[in-house]
């Protein structure tokens, strides 16, 4: 691996061929190679001004000025299972009923990279997948299905920092590891392959690190870094996000604050070093991307690969009174999405919205396959390789909107956002039952006024055209039924005293206070009948 501290200096090189002596053997023309690597946790807002200003990204800079990045991505379901459910099939959550970090896809579904093997693609995956299961933890999973019940329990710890006080440059050894077998495939093996190949890297980073399985901040979760790191980071430049009071908050988002432990006192600077400590593992992330980046290069791949780089969801890092994700703020869904290669347009910015489910059609675009018709995405390519003098035509090609949905933990009633070029509107449960919210992002950026009740007709037509994507009210009664089945079959399978149980996952400390009270919670939910919609 080269030494990080010349990526900027290699990056600035990468565009010109290597020399002739240097080159391994090339292959005859055929289609393009693929690349897609895939982070956790980041928020796409730092791939581009103003938020580019807080942590230095030197390869997702170098993918911004040779390739095309797209200014309003999204997850369509910020957790994990769920957005790489939507990423590998092309369909949104409700169609394949990824509901949380535990029920993905079918083991043995099609995804984009099964079909491309199919017409000759070589392929190969490293790293982070989950995109069948997340294989989160009974406490995860309890959380999620009693997310209906009427009670208030915290299900995490208090968020946390931890500094490693030394220039230590691999801090996330597994994603490293990770970072390493991809580019050892590259050198050992896809440089010798005489059909185009498709290679995935699946990053935990920048996702925040679990605590430890006890003690005092059990069930929370630790931003952990590096002084290498902090160094990337400007400090002067660290927002610190503004609240609503707790008073204020709209229901779901108080909700989510309670359950993550953040409805307590912060001091700005405990928000600031959570907020430095993120853009640390960002800046990481970024390096474990070049590393991929200059191994093309060096493997003369560069000119033939196109590298596709995204991110499964966001990370507030302390907006909205929250860490994590499981929310429809731009934070959290919103995601860096970039594209370099060969008929790419360079130094190009959209502005269109776009979303994970676009990933699958966009991969077989590249390969020249012919598109499915059931398919929730869209190809990218006409957006980010079409000429600037067809611009009309070629936003038709997108339909102006975007969908995410979020059926998991932390968040007690599902919830759909519909994203347009100004609007974003969010819709709740059974679309009655709880207040929709409204926002426009061009007046509003930190989504701190809900203007719903202020602009009644376009919350309905908005609502409307939500409802013709998605019947959300009978999705959410799906979900609703699901979790008590889920529930229930998990309490008859420990043949004990299920409380007993809980009274021993993330959320003990509170249940152990008046497990009754909350026993009876849950006894009441299950006999809540759900009708038909």
């Amino acid at each position: 691996m080269l030494l990080l501290w010349v990526s900027v200096l290699a990056a600035s090189a990468l565009a010109a061929p290597a020399p002739e002596a240097d080159r391994p053997r090339r292959r005859a023309t055929q289609a393009p190679n693929v690349v897609l690597v895939v982070s956790d946790s980041f928020d796409g807002r730092l791939t581009f001004h103003p938020g580019s200003q807080v942590v230095k990204l030197p390869f997702i800079n170098f993918m911004k000025t040779h390739g095309t990045s797209f200014l309003n991505a999204y997850t369509n379901s910020p957790i994990c299972c769920p957005s790489r459910a939507a990423i590998w099939s092309g369909l949104f959550t409700h169609l394949t009923e990824s509901w949380n970090n535990f029920k993905g896809l079918d083991p043995n579904y099609t995804t984009w990279m099964d079909v491309m093997e199919e017409h000759g693609y070589q392929t190969q995956k490293f790293g982070k997948l989950d995109y069948t299961s997340g294989h989160h933890s009974i406490s995860n999973r309890v959380e999620a299905w009693t997310r209906d019940v009427a009670f208030l329990l915290r299900q995490e710890g208090r968020p946390m920092v931890n500094l490693i006080n030394k220039a230590k440059e691999r801090v996330m050894e597994a994603d490293w590891r990770n970072t390493d077998r991809a580019i050892n495939w590259l050198r050992k093996e896809a440089i010798n392959y005489t059909k185009p190949f498709v290679l995935y890297l699946g990053l935990n980073l920048p996702h925040p690190y679990p605590s430890p399985s006890s003690g005092e901040n059990f069930g929370s979760s630790t931003f952990h870094t590096s002084l290498y790191w902090l160094k990337k980071v400007s400090h002067d430049a660290i927002k610190i996000p503004k609240w609503l009071p707790l008073s204020e908050m709209h229901p779901v988002d108080y909700y989510s604050s309670y359950t993550k432990n953040c409805t307590g006192k912060f001091t700005d600077k405990e928000i600031k070093n959570i907020r430095a400590f993120y853009y640390a593992m960002c800046a990481e992330t970024d390096a474990m991307l070049g590393e991929i980046i200059l191994a093309l290069h060096q493997l003369d791949l560069l000119q033939k690969t196109i590298v596709i780089y995204t991110s499964d969801h966001g990370e507030l890092a302390m907006e909205h009174r929250q860490f994590y994700k499981m929310s429809m703020y731009e934070a959290s869904a919103h995601v860096p999405l970039l594209i370099m290669g060969p008929g790419i347009k360079v130094n190009q910015q959209v502005s269109n919205v776009v979303s994970l489910v676009d990933i699958y059609p966009t991969m077989l675009d590249i390969a020249g396959i012919p598109l499915p018709q059931n398919l929730s995405g869209y190809s990218l390519l006409p957006l980010s390789s079409e000429p600037s003098k067809n611009k009309h035509k070629v936003e038709n090609l997108h339909p102006p909107w975007i969908l995410s949905e979020f059926h998991g933990c932390n968040v007690n009633a599902s919830t759909y956002m519909l994203r347009t070029k100004q609007w974003k509107y969010i819709a709740y449960s059974d679309g009655a039952s709880v207040l929709p919210q409204l926002f426009d992002l061009s007046l509003d950026p930190d989504e701190l006024k809900n203007i719903a009740a202020e602009f009644p007709e376009i919350t309905y037509s908005l609502d409307q055209k939500l409802r013709s994507i998605v019947n959300y009210p009978k999705v959410s009664a799906s979900v609703h039924q699901y979790n008590k089945e889920q529930f229930i079959m998990w309490k008859q399978s420990i043949g004990q005293n299920y409380s007993n149980i809980i009274a021993n996952l993330r959320w003990h400390q509170e249940w152990q206070k008046k497990p009754r009270k909350y026993e009876s919670a849950i006894n009441q939910w299950l006999k809540t009948h759900i009708a038909s919609v």
